[in-house]
C-alpha cells in the first residue's frame, strides 16, 4: 500500500474488487474501495447521463410544474416536481409551517453564508415559520452555535439546532429518549453492562473529551466494545493518535488492521456523521464512508462459505445518526405536524431521502452544495436519475424525488 490519497487508492483497487471479495480477502484497497467506490460510481452516473432539458426556473415568487422522467427501468411512473424561484412562493408558504434546514451547502459554504440566505431566514421568521436546523456535524450543538454566530446568523431565530454529534453523544449515555428519539439497543446493553471502551476514528478535534464526557474510555481495538466514527483525520486508541496528515500510509495501515480485528469480533460501530463526502473540492470522504467500509468488512468476514452473514444483516452492526435516518427527524418533528413540514437541503442521499423516509416535504437546492457541479454539467433531472439508478445509497433501492426544486435558498 502506498501513501496515496483515497481517491487514487480506490481507483487502482476497483479493477480487482470483486475478485478479492470472491476469495474473501480483507485488504483495505478492496473493502474501502468497494464502499467508497459507491461514491465514485454515483458521481460517474450523475455526470454521464445524456443531457436533459434544463430546469425552467420561474420568475420570483412563481412556480413551474415539471415531469421528471426517470431513465431507471425500476421507476415505473413519472413523478411531478415543482420548480420554484424562491422561498417566497405562496405555494410553499401556504403548505408548510415547519422548515427543516440543512446548513452546509444550503445556508453557507463553510466560510461564508450564501447570497440572500440571511434575508431568507429573517423573512421566514417574520411570517411566523418554525425553523429547525438539522446538521450532520459530528460535533455538539455548541459548535454550530459558534459557527452560525461567526457567519452572521442569530441563533435565536431557530427553534432548535440538532446535530448528529449531539444525538450520538446522548446515545452513548443511553439517554437519547430525553431528546425525543429511541436509544440504540446495542448501546443500551453495553452501557448497562459497563462495557464502555471505545476505539475512535476521529476528527482530531476534542475526540477524547467527547467520549469521556459521555462516560466512555478510549482504548485499543483489541479491548474495545464499540467503534466510534466521527471523523476521517485521526485514529485514536487512547494512548496513540495516528494523524492522516502526518503519515497517510500509516493511517491507512492502521485503519485496515483495525477493521479486520473489529470485523472478526463483530464490534458495533456508531457513525456520528453519516455524510459520505464533504462538499469541498474533490469531495473528500467523511465518516459515512467509514461506516460503509466497515459493513463490507463485517459482511466479507462472516458471509458464506465461512458463515451465513448477509449484506443486509451486516447493517445491524453499524448505527448511523443523522440525516437520512430516523432519530434526528423524530427529534425535529416531535412538536410539529409532519404533513406541514418541509426539509430544505442540497443532498439527495441525506436531505431528500431523509424527507421521503420521514414523510415530510422536500425542497432540493441545486445550484449550491454537493450536486451543483453535476447539475450544471447535465441537469437536475439527470442527477436524480443517476441517484435513483445507483443501488449503493442510503435510499437502499427506494426511488426518491424532491417535491420542489430551487436554485438557491433565497427569499
Amino acid at each position: 500500500m502506498t501513501a496515496r490519497g483515497p481517491s487514487l487508492l480506490l481507483a487502482a483497487a476497483l479493477f480487482n474488487t470483486m475478485a478479492k471479495l470472491t476469495t474473501y480477502t480483507h485488504l483495505l484497497s478492496s473493502s474501502l474501495a468497494l464502499s467508497l467506490g459507491r461514491i465514485a460510481a454515483f458521481q460517474a452516473t450523475t455526470s454521464s447521463f445524456n443531457t436533459h432539458p434544463a430546469l425552467s426556473i420561474p420568475q420570483r415568487g412563481g412556480a413551474t410544474t415539471m415531469a421528471i422522467h426517470s431513465t431507471n427501468e425500476a421507476a415505473s411512473s413519472d413523478t411531478t416536481t415543482t420548480s420554484i424561484s424562491s422561498l417566497s412562493s405562496q405555494e410553499i408558504l401556504d403548505q408548510y409551517d415547519t422548515f427543516l434546514l440543512d446548513m452546509w451547502g444550503v445556508m453557507h459554504n463553510g466560510s461564508e453564508p450564501y447570497e440572500g440566505v440571511l434575508e431568507a431566514v429573517q423573512e421566514l421568521k417574520r411570517v411566523g415559520k418554525k425553523m429547525i436546523i438539522l446538521s450532520n456535524s459530528s460535533k455538539r450543538r455548541e459548535n454550530s452555535h459558534k459557527m452560525l454566530g461567526k457567519l452572521g446568523f442569530d441563533i435565536n431565530d431557530f427553534d432548535n439546532i440538532i446535530t448528529s454529534g449531539d444525538v450520538s453523544h446522548a446515545l452513548l449515555q443511553n439517554n437519547a429518549h430525553t431528546l425525543g428519539c429511541q436509544n440504540w439497543e446495542t448501546l443500551t446493553t453495553l452501557v448497562e453492562q459497563k462495557s464502555t471502551n471505545v476505539f475512535v476514528f476521529g476528527s482530531g478535534d476534542e475526540d477524547e473529551s467527547y467520549c469521556t464526557s459521555a462516560g466512555w474510555t478510549l482504548t485499543s481495538i483489541e479491548e474495545a466494545d464499540l467503534i466510534l466514527a466521527r471523523g476521517t483525520f485521526t485514529i485514536n486508541d487512547g494512548s496513540t493518535v495516528v494523524h492522516k496528515k502526518d503519515d497517510e500510509m500509516e493511517y491507512w495501515r492502521v485503519m485496515e488492521q483495525s477493521m479486520m480485528v473489529a470485523a472478526e469480533k463483530k464490534l458495533p460501530m456508531l457513525v456520528s456523521n453519516p455524510d459520505k463526502v464533504r462538499p469541498d473540492e474533490g469531495l473528500p470522504p467523511m465518516p459515512g464512508a467509514i461506516g460503509d467500509t466497515y459493513e463490507r468488512f463485517v459482511w466479507t468476514t462472516h458471509c458464506a462459505p465461512v458463515g451465513d452473514m448477509t449484506e443486509e444483516k451486516a447493517r445491524d452492526y453499524v448505527k448511523r445518526i443523522g440525516k437520512p435516518f430516523q432519530e434526528v427527524f423524530d427529534i425535529a418533528l416531535q412538536d410539529s405536524d409532519p404533513s406541514r413540514a418541509i426539509m430544505i437541503g442540497d443532498a439527495l442521499e441525506t436531505d431528500v431521502t431523509g424527507a421521503t423516509n420521514a414523510g415530510v416535504g422536500s425542497l432540493w437546492v441545486v445550484q449550491d452544495g454537493i450536486h451543483a457541479e453535476d447539475v450544471t454539467k447535465t441537469s437536475a433531472e439527470g442527477v436524480i436519475a443517476g441517484f435513483n439508478g445507483n443501488e449503493f445509497t442510503y435510499a437502499y433501492g427506494k426511488k426518491v424525488m424532491p417535491n420542489y426544486v430551487t436554485e438557491h435558498f433565497r427569499w
